[in-house]
């Protein structure tokens, strides 16, 4: 016998009910202004709460209107965003914050064409703005809120598919007929962060265990389906921390591209067949004109991306003339310099080279030797 649908407007009333006891303390929670929202929203991407939390307050203290952001330099706002990771996040987010003020009257706008004219504003994030900061009849789907539709409503296709979609939307909508849009996106996914969970989901503390059909049949585990996914590829790489006893040498990222405009330690990619110590001595050479002989590794470290998983091979390089690095005609266009660790600390960097400035770096005062 067929299991009967679940019933969106019984299934949101317990669900608020089970919001109102369970849901967690969090900062953008204490707030229905827009642009803080679409700040923690962005944070929230592909970032887990507990490193959001903290990085949204700094944020907030340091730019805590659109103002303030879009007047900010660029180097300010990625060095605030540090530790997020996906930099293009914070740079997108003042180029909204620009646009907000030059086309909007530093007001962030609610309708549908212009929210997603913003740049880094999706479908998703549009929603999530529109439920929760002005209370609309919106979808704010996310990975959390596909899990538990997937299961509540035991959907045979994997989330991403556009019947699933549409089976997310009709059932969402359903939900907010009756009641404020801003709780039930809320509720929905607060639910899938502390109860639907991918693995180990809390069955019997959950709202809709009554409703939900993956539960009935068997099948939560399965669900959601799969979809197709490229492995994350291996990648070995290279970076010399270049010393000259009491500073160290940093160069910065081009202005476009993965990391664009963070600082970082020289160095790239292995070649097939080289060595770490050999392609150091072939990085430093083409980037900045030096030959190294007396380079010391001092550790190795691993990073992971979405798609790649890099292993870092750290050496120290010691440089006995710095007016001399780069050479004449190196490291044309890009920016570069030698810091103290202290100053050095105050650059925006990526994860990987902030995670060795802390390893192999950070501690070290000023005027202390390295």
């Amino acid at each position: 016998m067929a299991l009967p649908a679940p019933d969106p407007a019984r299934g949101a009333r317990r669900l608020l009910d089970w919001f109102a006891a369970n849901a967690r303390e969090l900062p953008w929670r204490r707030t229905r202004d827009p642009y803080a929202i679409l700040v923690s929203e962005v944070m929230l991407q592909q970032t887990r709460v507990d490193t959001v939390v903290p990085a949204f307050l700094r944020w907030m203290d340091r730019f805590p209107d659109i103002p303030s952001l879009a007047k900010a330099g660029q180097e300010e706002v990625l060095k605030a965003w540090e530790g997020l990771g996906y930099y293009s996040r914070a740079l997108n987010l003042q180029r909204a914050a620009r646009l907000i003020l030059e086309h909007h009257g530093g007001q962030l706008p609610r309708e549908d064409e212009s929210l997603l004219a913003l740049p880094g504003v999706g479908r998703y994030t549009a929603g999530a703005v529109q439920s929760l900061a002005f209370d609309l009849p919106r979808e704010a789907i996310d990975g959390n809120v596909e899990r538990v539709l997937c299961r509540l409503l035991d959907l045979e296709t994997p989330a991403k598919d556009r019947r699933s979609q549409a089976r997310f939307r009709k059932h969402i909508r359903g939900m907010m007929a009756e009641n404020s849009p801003r709780s039930v996106s809320e509720a929905l996914m607060e639910l899938g962060a502390l109860v639907c969970l991918p693995r180990n989901p809390r069955c019997n503390g959950c709202p809709f265990e009554g409703d939900c059909l993956a539960r009935q049949r068997g099948t939560v585990l399965d669900r959601p389906v799969p979809g197709k996914r490229m492995p994350a590829r291996a990648i070995q790489a290279v970076f010399g921390i270049l010393t000259d006893g009491r500073r160290i040498f940093l160069q910065k990222r081009p202005p476009e591209g993965l990391m664009a405009n963070l600082w970082e330690f020289p160095g790239g990619k292995l070649e097939e067949g080289e060595s770490p110590r050999k392609a150091l001595r072939r990085e430093l050479f083409e980037e900045l004109g030096i030959r190294s002989r007396e380079e010391e590794k001092v550790g190795t470290l691993r990073h992971s991306y979405t798609r790649f998983i890099v292993t870092l091979h750290v050496f120290l390089v010691r440089v006995e003339d710095a007016s001399g690095v780069p050479a004449p005609g190196k490291m044309t266009g890009r920016p570069s310099g030698w810091f103290t660790p202290l100053e050095a600390r105050g650059l925006p960097m990526p994860a990987a080279n902030a995670k060795i400035m802390s390893r192999w770096v950070e501690g070290l005062e000023s005027d202390a030797e390295i």
